[in-house]
């Protein structure tokens, strides 16, 4: 009988007819002695619910009683963020109950590990987890779904490859990225707390899923130089707070907030109060390229090709050296450097720092590059541009060096100096930190030529 009411629990629970079992009292009696029992004479009770809560009218339903069968189905101790209840008439017919929970499940990154969307086919549970009615980046989804046009008999193999699941899945989607948008517009607190549990859960949607990409971007939101490491600046407010003549939104991206915050790359932007999103996410770097533009506005990494900032924000940077004052020095770089770097050229990002390093357009970054090889991909091997500073008194003190040999050292210090400005591992640490060691040793001496004893 234990098992027996178990599995009327778990398949029946919601059908609308009562299943009556004996008592427990009247289970515990022998065979014989139950055969002698009259149908009458028995004592049964009801041991399904036998109405289900996603059937009833939305004006019947209390906030309590969404959030008590949110606790039972999803096995949860706390109310959820928000749900959404709805039902679809017409050529095809299904009711969805759908929570949002207000923390994330242990299992939240194990992508193949979803217990989140219950399928019901005329309120007969079908299936634990059809992962078919849900995307990946909204596996933290609960609730169920219940169809009358699904047959009983449904399996996996079915669902694959059903078109009305399709649909399902598709309408199911829409209804949760729609609430999402709605409670970022009405509850900005609400939807901070939800963006810092289940943010970069959907970041992924903006890869793996082409038809709501738009709506999924404008759900995401951003730290910037602006905000700090607190700040939660989504793409439609970039854009507003622009300054006129600006048609890109910019972006670095890097190991952490810290080092990204902290890059030499800002410093133009930084000095033409141009706002630079900050993404720190591993993800982000798969976000990026996904996200090609929005609401017309392509994005550009601060890190990669040429800057075209010459009309935009307060220009009160330097006059750039023309190309006769810095060809001999890039030159020079070029030739002792050639075996670690693309090229070399004056910069038009740094207005502090000596060096920095960038990529071409369309190459992929060196932070991208890290992640792949951190996950064991075998990469080749890509050069970057070296840009230079040629204001820079450690550029300039470079540039004055006659000796070949001490000169190759200056610059393989200023090429270690950029890789590890932007979160790079140096080859030869040793090596660095002789160099530095030599030149630190040096100036000591010159100071004490220099100065009276």
């Amino acid at each position: 009988p234990h098992r027996l009411r178990g599995i009327i629990h778990r398949y029946s629970e919601h059908i609308t007819f009562p299943v009556r079992m004996p008592k427990p009292d009247e289970e515990g009696d022998t065979p014989d002695e139950a055969q002698e029992q009259t149908s009458s004479a028995a004592e049964f009770e009801v041991v399904n619910q036998a109405t289900a809560l996603w059937t009833r009218p939305r004006k019947e339903i209390t906030q309590q009683e969404y959030d008590e069968f949110y606790k039972q189905i999803c096995f949860d101790f706390e109310p959820p963020l928000l749900h959404l209840h709805s039902r679809v008439e017409g050529k095809q017919e299904y009711t969805s109950l759908l929570y949002v929970p207000s923390r994330a499940p242990f299992d939240l990154w194990d992508r193949d590990r979803r217990h989140g969307v219950k399928l019901y086919v005329k309120r007969v549970f079908i299936m634990d987890d059809a992962e078919q009615l849900m995307p990946a980046y909204l596996r933290f989804v609960r609730g169920v779904i219940d169809s009358d046009d699904l047959p009983l008999n449904v399996s996996r193999e079915i669902l694959q490859g059903n078109r009305l699941v399709d649909s399902i899945r598709a309408g199911c989607t829409r209804k949760v990225l729609d609430a999402l948008s709605e409670m970022a517009e009405q509850d900005a607190e609400k939807y901070a707390k939800f963006w810092t549990t289940f943010g970069r859960v959907i970041k992924e949607g903006v890869v793996e899923d082409p038809a709501n990409r738009e709506r999924i971007a404008a759900l995401l939101r951003f730290v910037t130089t602006d905000t700090g490491p607190d700040g939660m600046t989504s793409l439609q407010t970039y854009i507003e707070n622009m300054p006129e003549g600006q048609e890109k939104i910019y972006y670095l991206t890097a190991d952490s907030y810290a080092a990204a915050a902290e890059s030499p790359h800002l410093e133009i932007f930084r000095q033409r109060n141009i706002e630079v999103l900050l993404l720190s996410d591993p993800i982000d770097e798969w976000v990026v390229d996904g996200l090609a533009e929005f609401e017309g506005k392509s994005l550009q990494s601060v890190a990669k090709g040429e800057l075209d900032i010459d009309n935009l924000g307060d220009d009160d940077a330097r006059d750039a050296p023309t190309a006769g004052e810095t060809s001999e020095l890039t030159e020079r770089l070029q030739g002792v450097l050639e075996d670690r770097v693309e090229s070399v050229r004056v910069t038009r990002r740094l207005t502090q720092s000596p060096v920095c390093l960038v990529v071409g357009e369309h190459a992929m970054s060196k932070h991208l590059e890290r992640i792949m090889q951190a996950a064991g991909q075998n990469l080749p091997g890509s050069k970057p541009i070296l840009e230079v500073n040629a204001e820079h008194p450690l550029v300039q003190r470079a540039a004055e060096e006659k000796d070949d040999e001490r000169f190759a050292d200056w610059a393989a210090l200023l090429l270690d100096q950029a890789l590890l400005s932007e979160g790079g591992q140096l080859d030869n640490p040793a090596a660095f930190l002789r160099r530095v060691n030599r030149f630190l040793t040096e100036r000591q001496e010159e100071a004490r030529i220099i100065l009276p004893s």
